[in-house]
């Protein structure tokens, strides 16, 4: 459950930041309204980079490389994506102010997207913010099978070969639950975030493109239970 604080009356990139490294991230109702609230969940999902779990079948798509996997070429493709309604969310909160803050963290390296292309359409992805060694993911989407799980993966590759400490996903979906992420009380979430903080991932520290092969030897191997 979610704590919901005051309204957010101005915003800048720089408080932006700042925000996150104590553990709060701003919202907005629908991206018809203009203003912004903090949150700050009491539980909080983070999936652990040493415990991402890949279904063997995904595995297997990823080897396979059906999808270019580029990172940073289309932030505003990523958000327009994200921002879409789909199967089971009619509305968004990204609105105009999201869209402007998150914009300024990616021209200043802050911000980063990892991208699903297939014949030359962007078809899936997901953007997140970058601190020190942690990563705060924000949002994902796919319009095709597969999309943005694999996105998912390379993003764990890339964390794990930057040196990332810790991955941020707000809450926990059964989704989400689906790739190891776990909830944990804000205090021990605070902690790993502070740990995090105190050191510096590098996003890419691995080269663009990469491979399926090459994003899986950054992985632990695929989960053989869940062979889907």
């Amino acid at each position: 459950m979610a704590d919901r604080t005051s309204s957010v009356p101005t915003l800048t990139a720089d408080i932006l930041l700042k925000a996150y490294a104590v553990g709060m991230f701003p919202m907005a109702e629908s991206a018809d309204d203009p203003n912004l609230f903090w949150i700050e969940p009491e539980w909080r999902g983070v999936i652990p980079l040493d415990g991402f779990r890949i279904p063997r079948r995904l595995a297997r798509t990823v080897r396979q490389d059906g999808f270019e996997v580029r990172i940073d070429t289309d932030f505003l493709g990523v958000v327009d994506g994200c921002a879409a309604p789909a199967a089971g969310r009619e509305k968004t909160w990204i609105n105009a102010t999201i869209r402007k803050l998150y914009g300024e963290l990616f021209r200043r390296g802050h911000c980063h997207t990892v991208e699903s292309w297939k014949d030359g359409r962007l078809v899936g992805g997901l953007y997140g913010v970058s601190v020190g060694g942690a990563f705060f993911g924000e949002s994902m989407f796919s319009t095709v099978t597969d999309a943005s799980k694999v996105a998912l993966v390379h993003l764990v590759a890339r964390l794990r070969g930057g040196g990332y400490q810790l991955l941020d996903t707000q809450f926990v979906t059964d989704h989400l639950a689906r790739f190891g992420t776990v909830e944990i009380p804000k205090r021990i979430y605070g902690q790993r975030l502070a740990a995090a903080l105190g050191t510096q991932g590098n996003f890419r520290a691995l080269p663009s493109p990469l491979s399926g092969a090459e994003a899986l030897r950054w992985l632990p191997a695929p989960d053989e239970a869940d062979p889907n």
